[in-house]
């Protein structure tokens, strides 16, 4: 993705043969929970987080997690997985009748908690991130953008109730129209 920072992570495999990408799951992250900042999760999606710094990464050591993006609070787009490769973002989920999104989908996390806005300056690289993976996928429409609870709920509650679908819906539409797509709908 241009204007990405690169962090490579090696959680992630190839798709299935044959699979489209089709799908784009938007997470919530803060490590340790409520914080942000620190370089924790880049860590964490690098197997580098030391369970020594903070008692709740003793909960979480040992998974192995990724994501193909994370927007930092200040709106700051990281890279840990390329596109065309399955990150490790969903875990037990499914959508439209099909199991195991990571398959067939992107996921991007955004700095943040259930219990705090997201920024401004999250929503524009967001807008950004989707308006492209919308051109690049097809398969991507609006309606193909969700959150983690809707495909594994009950198990999970991100991006949470802070998060503002319909200014994101509409941002990416706007985008979307401007630069002549039909699929803003």
């Amino acid at each position: 993705m241009a204007g990405a920072e690169r962090v490579a992570s090696s959680n992630f495999d190839d798709r299935p043969d044959g699979v489209v990408v089709g799908l784009v799951v938007i997470h919530a992250i803060s490590l340790p929970p409520g914080e942000f900042g620190g370089g924790y999760i880049d860590r964490f999606f690098q197997n580098r987080l030391r369970p020594s710094e903070h008692p709740y990464f003793r909960t979480i050591d040992g998974l192995k997690v990724s994501s193909h993006f994370l927007i930092e609070r200040a709106g700051l787009l990281k890279q840990f997985v390329a596109t065309n490769f399955r990150a490790w973002h969903c875990g037990e989920s499914s959508f439209g009748g099909c199991s195991a999104c990571n398959d067939f989908s992107v996921g991007i996390e955004l700095e943040g908690s259930d219990e705090q806005p997201f920024t401004a300056a999250q929503y524009s690289t967001l807008t950004e991130v989707l308006t492209e993976l919308s051109i690049r996928y097809p398969a991507i429409t609006v309606r193909r953008i969700v959150g983690h609870s809707e495909i594994s709920p009950g198990r999970k509650t991100d991006p949470g109730p802070q998060f503002e679908w319909q200014t994101m819906r509409k941002l990416l539409r706007d985008k979307l129209r401007v630069q002549g797509y039909r699929k803003a709908e």
